[in-house]
This record gives C-alpha cells, sequence and structure tokens, in this order.
C-alpha cells in the first residue's frame, strides 16, 4: 500500500489494527428484512432506506465498529452532513449496484453504480471504498468481463491514491447440483482469491471458504494483503465459529452485514434503536473478542 491507502486502512481498522466493519450497504436484501410482500418492499423509498440505514450507523457502527460500509444512493452523504456518522468511525462505500445482469452463456456480470468512482468516493466523505465482483474460477469464460472491472478499478483507486477493498463473492451454475458446488467451493473461494490478487487488489473481503485449510491458503497467498471474512447473511452463531477458525488461520477481521443486524432493522426507528443496542452491539462486541483473543495470541 501507499501512505495513503496504509492510512485509510488504518481508519477502518481498530486500534490494534484489526478490521471490525458494519456492512450496510445492501439496499434490495434489506428491503426484503424490512417487509415482505413485494409491493411493499417497492414502496420503501431511498430516503426510508437511508434512515434505516442511519440508525445502523447510529446504533451499532458507532458504538461498537471501527468502520461503516454504506452505499452511495440511501445514507451517503447525509451521514456525513448531519454527523450522524461518528468522526471516529472509518466510512467505506460500495461502488457496485444492487443485483447483477446475466451474459448468454448464464454468468453473473457485476454492475457498477453509475458516476461513482474514487474521486466521487473522495467527495463523499469516504475513507475508501469497496468494490464486489462475482467470480468462478473454474468455468471458462465466465471470469474476464469482472477481472476488467477489478483491474479498471484498481487503476483508478491508485490515481487517485485512495483505499480499494475488493469484495469476492461467487455463485451456484445453472445445471450444476449442490452438492457438487459445495464440494468445489473451498477451492472456488481460494482460487476468487488469487485472480483478485494478481488484478492488484491490496485488500480482500472473502466468504468464509468452508474450512481452516482454505483460510490457510487464502493467508499464503495474500501475503502482505490483508483479507476480512464476510457473514454472508448467516446466523450470528454460526458466523462466531467462522470468525474463529478464519482469524487463527491468518484472516485481518470481519466485515459484517446481515447476521449482525437482519432480525435487528424495522422501519419505525424506535425499534431499530432498542434492537441495534440490545442485540446488534453485543453481537458486535463478540466478534471483536474473538479478533482480541487472537491478537493475544500472536
Amino acid at each position: 500500500m501507499t501512505v495513503s491507502e496504509r492510512r485509510g486502512y488504518q481508519q477502518i481498522c481498530d486500534a490494534e489494527g484489526f478490521m471490525l466493519v458494519v456492512a450496510a450497504d445492501q439496499r434490495g436484501g434489506m428491503r426484503k428484512l424490512l417487509a415482505s410482500d413485494e409491493a411493499d418492499q417497492k414502496k420503501i423509498s431511498t430516503a426510508v432506506l437511508g434512515r434505516v440505514k442511519g440508525d445502523i450507523v447510529r446504533h451499532l457502527a458507532n458504538a461498537a465498529a471501527s468502520c461503516v460500509l454504506l452505499d452511495p444512493v440511501c445514507a451517503v452523504p447525509d451521514v456525513v452532513r448531519d454527523a450522524t456518522l461518528s468522526r471516529s468511525t472509518g466510512l467505506l462505500i460500495g461502488l457496485d449496484e444492487s443485483g447483477w445482469d446475466v451474459s448468454p452463456e448464464g454468468f453473473r456480470l457485476s454492475k457498477l453504480c453509475p458516476g461513482i468512482n474514487a474521486r466521487r468516493v473522495r467527495e463523499l466523505g469516504g475513507t475508501g471504498a469497496k468494490l464486489m465482483v462475482y467470480l468462478r474460477p473454474d468455468a471458462e469464460g465466465a471470469n474476464e468481463y469482472n477481472l476488467k472491472i477489478i483491474r479498471d478499478c484498481v487503476a483508478d483507486f491508485a490515481a487517485e491514491d485512495l483505499l480499494l477493498v475488493v469484495e469476492i463473492l461467487t455463485y451456484q451454475l445453472d445445471r450444476e447440483m449442490e452438492d457438487e458446488y459445495q464440494a468445489r467451493f473451498p477451492s472456488i473461494i481460494v482460487e476468487c482469491a488469487r485472480l483478485a490478487l494478481e488484478c492488484g487488489s491490496k485488500v480482500l473481503k472473502m466468504p468464509y471458504p468452508g474450512t481452516a485449510e482454505a483460510c490457510s491458503r487464502i493467508t499464503a497467498l495474500c501475503g502482505p494483503v490483508p483479507w476480512a471474512v464476510l457473514s454472508a447473511g448467516v446466523n450470528h452463531e454460526t458466523f462466531v465459529g467462522q470468525v474463529e477458525i478464519a482469524m487463527q488461520n491468518g484472516a485481518s477481521g470481519i466485515i459484517a452485514g446481515r447476521s449482525l443486524w437482519k432480525d435487528c432493522i424495522h422501519l419505525d426507528s424506535d425499534v431499530s434503536a432498542k434492537r441495534l443496542s440490545e442485540i446488534a452491539v453485543p453481537r458486535l462486541r463478540e466478534l471483536k473478542s474473538i479478533v482480541a483473543a487472537h491478537r493475544a495470541s500472536v
């Protein structure tokens, strides 16, 4: 990392240098949690979603996290302008648009928010940005479009000398059996890390790859490049176990969203405040204790 990127990385980490980031950049997924009926989901405006995200910032991220991840559509820059975001809490801004396109071959094509680049992230008050792309390294022809997105964004953020976190997700192919996909999953995630690193990524956000051995392989590939494990919406108890294993095998922290707040957010801000404070904050502090235990052992 450059000096500027290193400074940005320090600001998304806790005092000991580990990432403890609350992810709240979801849009479609968050609407589904707030309303079960599709028609009601469509009625949730960007402004309302921004208010819900503001509650997450105010009652969860500011209380126990080193940083919050938000999209540039709903809550940013309002959380900066109205001082909802604590001055000591870092801000990552998501570059990716909600959802994905599909190629003629059936592969997922990642989408970017229009008009959001490194310069715009800086203008919005971001400490840095997060880019998410889908990869299937084991499928011929599945990746070049999305790898180009990574390379282009890495170059753009390098030119602006601004921190970029690259998130890699994978997916089950059409006609691929679930048991086949699960058997391949650890090796797929390891190869996703390799491809992202080859594109110049300097910080990675990765799914838990399924095994301690796969975590160790990612760490070996990354060398000095830090990687955080994401929650992928699993329940808190499951994520606790995943974080234990990931941290024991070289991860540099967590970037967690739904596992923390999916059963806490509500259209009523008073309800959200109570649930986030009484349920989500203790969850994050438990995860923080795991990171602290790892820190004490190294």
